[in-house]
């Protein structure tokens, strides 16, 4: 019997890639981070491309608030928060730990049931409390565990198995695969798995970017799917579910009023409400010089006002520093091919 060979997609080399940014120190580039960005305009149109946008790529939990519309098409009766925190990547805080639980709760369900790994809190005063109080890695702590409590409050209304809900052949992650193909514009290139073992699903940038903002966009629309409109609303009311205190998508959300959502291995999707998006992803898988480089092409298309931006940036961009006193030595910078874009 001849096996199937796995389907051939084209994905971004070093060649076709750009260099995004720059750590300097001593006025010496350092590092350069390589990638590939595009800005998509409120009409759907490109309005910058730098890279290979339209290469294949898994744009991994930049995906979650469309996972979340699908989520909440296929039945799932959730609370706004909970809606927020399915399309974030949390750091596990005790609070986050406390929705995902209620959410499973009222469906007569708990951590048990939750197919993501188990974790501890990312945040060393959260893991400082957690550990004080005898606890130990647990699913709830997993920074998808609001993804998957979502996912299983719609199964739980689907009427479909529980324990598979993670199979891409599940009724649920069909839904999932019909939002994608619905607001990107195509379906995806494959599927892969997740982190949290879910499926993974692969496109180019520049649809991650459509997809989202057309989801942004639904905060404006009198057209738009209620699901969505929903979740972006969820998003802009509840930032600290998404990711966490001071962290730099919920910053950017709560200071900017914009829509933010970081997927490992490098990628970060931005979108204004009326649906300017800016979408990067790392060659390297870096996420460090993504919120620069996003919110700049943003602010240089007139979608972020810039004054509030750069108080954003200096909240957000780690500085480079040397010794004890945390004196600057270097800096993140972006590169030429960015800068003449703005």
């Amino acid at each position: 019997m001849s096996k199937t060979s796995p389907p051939t997609v084209s994905t971004a080399g070093a060649g076709e890639s750009a260099e995004l940014a720059m750590i300097t120190r001593a006025g010496v580039v350092e590092s350069r981070h390589l990638g590939s960005a595009v800005l998509i305009g409120a009409d759907g149109q490109v309005l910058e491309s730098i890279g290979a946008p339209d290469a294949v790529m898994f744009p991994r939990s930049s995906l979650k608030p469309l996972q979340a519309v699908a989520a909440l098409r296929a039945g799932a009766l959730i609370t706004p928060e909970a809606v927020a925190m399915a399309c974030g990547s949390h750091t596990g805080s005790r609070r986050h730990q406390e929705l995902a639980a209620a959410t499973l709760a009222k469906e007569g369900l708990d951590e048990t049931d939750l197919k993501c790994p188990a974790a501890l809190p990312a945040r060393s005063q959260d893991l400082r409390i957690h550990l004080e109080a005898g606890k130990g890695e647990t699913p709830l702590a997993f920074n998808c565990s609001g993804k998957h409590a979502a996912f299983l409050a719609a199964a739980r209304t689907q009427g479909s198995r529980l324990a598979t809900y993670t199979d891409p052949n599940h009724p649920l992650q069909q839904v999932v695969t019909e939002v994608y193909t619905e607001y990107t514009g195509q379906p995806p290139a494959l599927n892969g798995v997740d982190g949290c073992g879910a499926p993974a699903a692969a496109m180019p940038l520049r649809a991650l970017a459509r997809g989202f903002g057309k989801l942004a966009s639904s905060l404006r629309s009198r057209d738009a799917e209620v699901h969505a409109f929903t979740v972006a609303q969820a998003m802009l009311d509840y930032p600290w579910a998404v990711h966490g205190h001071n962290e730099p998508d919920t910053v950017v959300i709560e200071e900017l009023g914009l829509l933010a959502k970081s997927g490992a291995e490098g990628v970060l999707v931005v979108a204004a409400p009326d649906g300017t998006t800016a979408a990067v992803k790392t060659l390297d898988g870096s996420g460090r010089a993504n919120h620069l480089v996003a919110l700049s092409l943003l602010g240089a298309h007139g979608a972020v006002d810039l004054d509030r931006l750069g108080a954003v940036l200096k909240t957000i961009i780690r500085p480079i520093t040397g010794g004890a006193q945390k004196a600057p030595a270097g800096s993140l910078r972006l590169s030429e091919t960015v800068t003449s874009r703005l």
